[in-house]
C-alpha cells in the first residue's frame, strides 16, 4: 500500500455513488460504436484492484471484438437453436458450478419471478410464448449486440472463497465501466457453454467459465433499457445489533 493509497481523499463522493446506483443490466448496445482498447485496458487495471484473499488475484479475463466475438456468437447461437429445437442435447452443456439453487424457495422464487415476468412484459412476450422467449434468451449469446463481450475463468483448483473475490472484480470493472459512460451486462448465461467458449479463446485445461458480460455504449432509445429491478430496503436485510 502506498501513502497515496492511505490519504486520498474521494472529493466528490456523489459520482461514486451515481456510478454504482446508475448500473444496471443493458440488454441492447449500439454495435457499431467501438470500445476503444485503451479504455478497456484502463478499466480492467481498476477492477483489478479488487481484493482478494492473500492477494490471490483469480481472475483471468479474454476480450472479445471483431471476427472472434462474432465467430463465438454463432456457434454457441447455433448450440442454443439445436437445444431448443431437441431438448435432450441439454444433458451435453453443464455448467461446472451452480450458480443458482437447485430448489428455489422463497423469497427468491418470488424476486425471480418479478424479473422474469417484468422483463418479458415490458417486451410484449406473453406466458406460453416460446418463440419469443427463446429468440430472447438468446440476445445473451449476441452480447446484446455489444461490441466487446468478455469472458472470465479461473483455475479449478481455486477455493469457493475465490468466487467472492470474482465478484468484487466484476462489479469494478461494472462501476469502472459506467464512470467512463459505458454500460454493462454480466451474464451467467454463457456458462453452461464452457465446452464451446474456453476453447474458442483459449482457456487452458486447468480453467473453469465463470461468467461472461456485455460491454459497450447503451442504446438509451431501446425500450429494454427501460428494465431497472428493484432492492429490497436496507431494513430488509440488516440486523442491527448493539
Amino acid at each position: 500500500m502506498t501513502q497515496a493509497q492511505v490519504s486520498t481523499v474521494v472529493n466528490d463522493p456523489a459520482s461514486v455513488d451515481a456510478a454504482i446506483e446508475s448500473r444496471f443490466s443493458c440488454r441492447a448496445f449500439l454495435r457499431d460504436k467501438p470500445v476503444p482498447r485503451a479504455l478497456i485496458e484502463d478499466i480492467l487495471r481498476l477492477a483489478a484492484r479488487a481484493p482478494s484473499g492473500t492477494n490471490c488475484q483469480p481472475w483471468k479475463t479474454y476480450v472479445l471484438q471483431g471476427a472472434a466475438r462474432d465467430s463465438l456468437v454463432d456457434k454457441v447461437c447455433a448450440a442454443h437453436d439445436a437445444i431448443y429445437a431437441d431438448p435432450a442435447l441439454a444433458a451435453e452443456y453443464v455448467e461446472e458450478y451452480d450458480y443458482y439453487p437447485q430448489k428455489w424457495t422463497s423469497p427468491y422464487i418470488e424476486r425471480r419471478r418479478e424479473n422474469g415476468w417484468g422483463l418479458y412484459g415490458l417486451l410484449g412476450i406473453a406466458k406460453g410464448e416460446k418463440d419469443k422467449m427463446h429468440a430472447q434468451h438468446q440476445r445473451n449469446f449476441r452480447f446484446f449486440d455489444a461490441p466487446v463481450g468478455l469472458m472470465f475463468t479461473i483455475d479449478r483448483i481455486m477455493g469457493r472463497g475465490s468466487l467472492m473475490d470474482y465478484g468484487m472484480f466484476l462489479e469494478n470493472i461494472m462501476v469502472a465501466a459506467r464512470a467512463r459512460g459505458l454500460h454493462t451486462c454480466s451474464q451467467a448465461a454463457w456458462n453452461s457453454y464452457g465446452k464451446i467458449i474456453l476453447p474458442h479463446v483459449g482457456a487452458g485445461d486447468s480453467e473453469m467459465l465463470v461468467c461472461g458480460m456485455s460491454l459497450g455504449y447503451a442504446d438509451m432509445d431501446a425500450p429494454v433499457n427501460a428494465f431497472h429491478t428493484p432492492r429490497e430496503a436496507v431494513e430488509g436485510f440488516t440486523r442491527w445489533m448493539e
